[in-house]
């Protein structure tokens, strides 16, 4: 009776359940992707797999058993965080009232780029976003052109305004969350351009560079392609 029920703990009534083994392993995955999210978070990309593993409470071979490098672990996280994103502006192309979706959603990808540090790193600045970015862009891309369309649809959004503006607009937000100490100072800025953004009387002067869009790439790492050689750093021509 004894070795009955050790076996029925081990497999469960039937063979059902699932055997202790792989419910670890998972459990120890998980634990190790969300160490690595706080200690990329807390130390950048500088920190290693091993730290990781130390957060996690566990060994260094169990780390390189679930993942072979750091960077291994890195491309889950980023393709986890576009994954994140493509479900906030999926729910925002959703919402029946389209600039409470655009803006959310807006609001929502800020915060995930300011809570990942080490992720906004390889976002912002490495190749290695690329692939990550590409198995997303097409779905995102399509939510966005979604959303703001109905928000000009519904009178809320500046009839000017482009798809590609939100993006730009995140990486702006982006920008200000890794050059300040002041980790929610993005919000006041977002709000300083969603006024910007909203459709109303007073917008009397239209937008500049409504051509500007054909530059834009999000295949590119950053997004915007570079100054070319005959400009200066801000894109002006030379004399």
């Amino acid at each position: 009776m004894a070795a009955h029920s050790a076996s029925g703990e081990a497999g469960g009534s039937g063979g059902t359940r699932t055997p202790r083994p792989r419910r670890d392993r998972e459990l120890n995955r998980r634990k190790l992707l969300v160490a690595a999210r706080e200690v990329f978070r807390d130390h950048g990309l500088k920190a290693t797999l091993d730290d990781v593993a130390r957060h996690a409470g566990l060994g260094v071979g169990t780390a390189y058993r679930h993942f072979a490098n750091k960077q291994a672990l890195i491309d889950e996280l980023v393709d986890d965080m576009f994954a994140r994103v493509e479900e906030a502006t999926r729910e925002g192309a959703e919402d029946a009232d389209a600039w409470r979706g655009l803006t959310v959603s807006l609001e929502r990808v800020a915060e995930l780029q300011a809570l990942d540090r080490g992720l906004r790193e390889v976002v912002l600045h490495s190749d290695r976003a690329v692939p990550a970015g590409l198995r997303h862009q097409e779905q995102i891309r399509r939510n966005v052109d979604l959303v703001v369309e109905r928000a000009k649809e519904q009178g809320a959004l500046r009839a000017d305004a482009e798809p590609w503006d939100l993006v730009v607009i995140q990486q702006m937000l982006a920008a200000v969350t890794e050059r300040s100490a002041q980790p929610d100072l993005w919000r006041r800025y977002l709000r300083l351009l969603l006024d910007g953004l909203r459709a109303g009387p007073e917008r009397t002067e239209p937008l500049p560079g409504e051509d500007s869009g054909k530059h834009f790439d999000l295949r590119r790492s950053n997004g915007i392609d570079p100054p070319s050689p005959d400009s200066d750093a801000s894109g002006s021509p030379r004399d």
